[in-house]
C-alpha cells in the first residue's frame, strides 16, 4: 500500500485554506497544486508572445504570397511575422531588417519556438520566419509559393526574441 501526502508535508497549506474561505477553496486548490507541480500550468498561462504567433503564422498556412501584404490573406515574409506578432499583442516593424533591429539577438543554441528567423547575406538581412522547432520555420517564401513550414536552407542566419 503507498502512502498519500498528509497535510504535514505541505505546512502552511491547511492556514491558506482555512483563510480562503468556502468560496475560495478550489482557486486556492489549483493555485496550491500549480505552486507544487509546475507543469500542471495552463497552456494560457505558459504561450508566450512567440508562441503564440507561431500558431497564427501556422494557422495561416496556404496562404499565398504578396509583395508588401500583412495579412489576413496575403502576406510576404515580414507582413507574416508582423501579423501573427500583432495578434499575439507584440508591435513590431515593418520591414525583416527593421524586425531584427528590434528584437533581442540570440545564439542559435538558445533559440525558442516563436524566436524570429533572419536570413542574411553579409549585414543585410533579406527574409524572416518564426522558428517551429526542429530545424524548421514557419515563412512566406516568395511569389509563387504560400506560407509553409519549411526546413531551414541555410547556416547565414540569426536569431531573434521579440520583447
Amino acid at each position: 500500500m503507498t502512502k498519500g501526502f498528509g497535510m504535514s508535508a505541505f505546512p502552511g497549506i491547511p492556514a491558506l485554506l482555512s483563510r480562503a474561505g468556502t468560496a475560495s477553496v478550489l482557486t486556492a486548490a489549483t493555485v496550491t497544486a500549480s505552486m507544487l507541480i509546475p507543469t500542471l500550468a495552463t497552456d494560457a498561462q505558459a504561450a508566450t508572445p512567440g508562441t503564440k504567433a507561431l500558431q497564427i503564422a501556422a494557422s495561416k498556412k496556404g496562404s499565398p504570397y504578396q509583395y508588401g501584404a500583412t495579412g489576413p490573406n496575403r502576406f510576404d515574409c515580414s507582413g507574416l511575422t508582423l501579423y501573427a506578432f500583432k495578434k499575439a499583442g507584440k508591435a513590431l516593424p515593418r520591414t525583416a531588417a527593421s524586425q531584427y533591429n528590434k528584437t533581442r539577438h540570440l545564439s542559435a543554441g538558445s533559440r525558442q519556438p516563436g524566436d524570429l528567423v533572419f536570413f542574411h547575406s553579409g549585414s543585410n538581412v533579406y527574409h524572416v520566419g518564426i522558428y517551429a522547432g526542429k530545424n524548421q520555420i514557419w515563412h512566406s517564401p516568395k511569389p509563387g509559393k504560400s506560407v509553409r513550414l519549411e526546413k531551414i536552407w541555410t547556416n547565414s542566419v540569426w536569431y531573434g526574441r521579440v520583447k
